[in-house]
């Protein structure tokens, strides 16, 4: 029986040298990061390493030390969700209020019509479902699915673009988190009523896994972002007061964050909800900017390619070549791009905003990234889809992140570069 910690060690320098090494070419072509670290993860997998030397599966990822590389990436997309919601500012949906609203609602409506039409057809494909997977259940998944954003990739674009405060920003930001804030609980609400909870007896009364989880979400919701942040406030303050955090305080924050991922996941939700709700909760200021630096680091370049690899060693691109699925695989991409991309341009034009700034809302909300692997990996753990609707989604979410920055600049960046309202440096960020 091989070493345990032997094995996760030499895993972990495997997947960290793959990441950098494929992240620094990704960036070179003009692509974020996080891309090439998802194309790292399925080049690791069975779909290429695997291919190529079989026994990469006995000698780097062994059974038992795929178990620890699980934990870490449950943590480390718990933490990375955590930071998201860090980074979520309800200050962007008041001054685009309106147009950000038809723009998601676009963005949401189009993807779930799409979803259910196809969910028609795909639910007739073996494989793609599980057996025990309602209609409703699989329209709602791929509805979510197709609808979701990269909210931190979008946010980041932005950012480096100089265009936080810009009309394009503030839009892109304010559709994107509604967007992803809507796909969530749709997903949160098939998780409960698929089941992952057993029902509970209470004054007599037997209450389904369903309103479990959906109560229970619910509750949690409400409670921390009203007198949770009330109790969280008082960190601000002492932080402010500080300048800092402490390490104390940052071992509160963290069993906080244990344990808001325990309950979420308890009540069969998931565990990445309760980082994410406890994370708009928390303070702005000093306290939520020590936070974001202290944590960020090591959940991007530690933790993360665990997930990255943790998904590729689950994505069997062999299997799209087969006729069964490639016709579906070819559907959904085109689904996506069209009931997303497309369809916030339309919303975005017809709300009266220019065609390039439409464009580029289009090109940006198209984007699916990191958000789209965890939604997907939660819904193959959970048993609503199947190992190849898994891989055709996996595909789905790198070519939609892939066109996000070359299209962006394409429609947007030179013209804005031209008009001199771009600086330069930002686009080569």
């Amino acid at each position: 029986m091989p070493n345990l910690s032997a094995s996760f060690f030499l895993q972990m320098a495997v997947i960290l040298l793959a990441c950098r090494l494929v992240g620094i070419v990704a960036k070179k072509i003009g692509q974020p990061q996080v891309v090439g670290e998802m194309i790292a993860g399925v080049v690791l997998g069975p779909s290429l390493l695997g291919l190529l030397w079989p026994g990469s599966t006995e000698v780097i990822f062994t059974k038992e030390s795929r178990g620890v590389l699980e934990v870490g990436a449950q943590l480390g997309v718990g933490l990375y969700m955590f930071l998201v919601g860090l980074e979520f500012k309800v200050g962007h949906f008041r001054t685009r209020a309106r147009s950000a609203a038809c723009v998601s609602i676009a963005g949401m409506v189009v993807p779930f019509i799409l979803g259910g039409l196809l969910t028609l057809w795909l639910v007739q494909v073996p494989g793609l479902f599980s057996a025990k997977t309602q209609y409703y259940q699989a329209a709602m998944f791929l509805g979510a699915a197709i609808a979701i954003t990269a909210f931190p990739m979008l946010a980041r674009i932005i950012s480096e673009r100089g265009l936080s405060g810009s009309s394009l920003g503030t839009l892109a930001l304010a559709a994107g988190a509604i967007d992803d804030a809507a796909a969530w609980c749709v997903l949160a609400i098939v998780l409960a009523t698929f089941g992952a909870t057993h029902p509970v007896v209470l004054f007599g009364i037997q209450i389904g896994p369903q309103f479990i989880a959906i109560g229970g979400a619910i509750l949690y919701g409400v409670l921390m972002l009203t007198i949770g942040r009330k109790v969280l406030a008082a960190f601000g303050a002492k932080a402010d007061k500080a300048g800092h955090v402490s390490q104390p305080m940052m071992a509160v924050v963290l069993a906080l964050f244990c344990l808001s991922a325990w309950y979420t996941d308890l009540i069969g939700v998931h565990a990445v909800f309760g980082g994410f709700i406890l994370g708009i909760a928390m303070p702005r200021g000093i306290f939520a900017d020590e936070l974001r630096k202290k944590i960020e680091p090591f959940t991007v370049v530690f933790l993360l390619p665990m997930f990255f690899t943790f998904s590729g060693l689950k994505t069997q691109l062999n299997m799209l070549v087969e006729p069964a699925f490639l016709l579906p695989a070819i559907a959904i991409l085109l689904a996506s791009i069209l009931g997303k991309g497309v369809a916030c341009w339309a919303a975005a034009r017809l709300n009266g905003e220019k065609n390039d700034t439409a464009l580029a809302v289009g090109c940006l909300m198209n984007a699916r990234g990191l958000m789209e692997l965890i939604i997907i990996n939660i819904g193959l753990k959970a048993g609503v889809i199947g190992q190849p609707l898994f891989s055709i989604l996996v595909v789905m979410a790198i070519v939609t992140t892939l066109m996000a920055t070359p299209l962006f600049e394409l429609v947007y960046g030179r013209h804005s570069r031209k008009a001199g309202t771009l600086p330069s440096d930002a686009i080569d960020a």
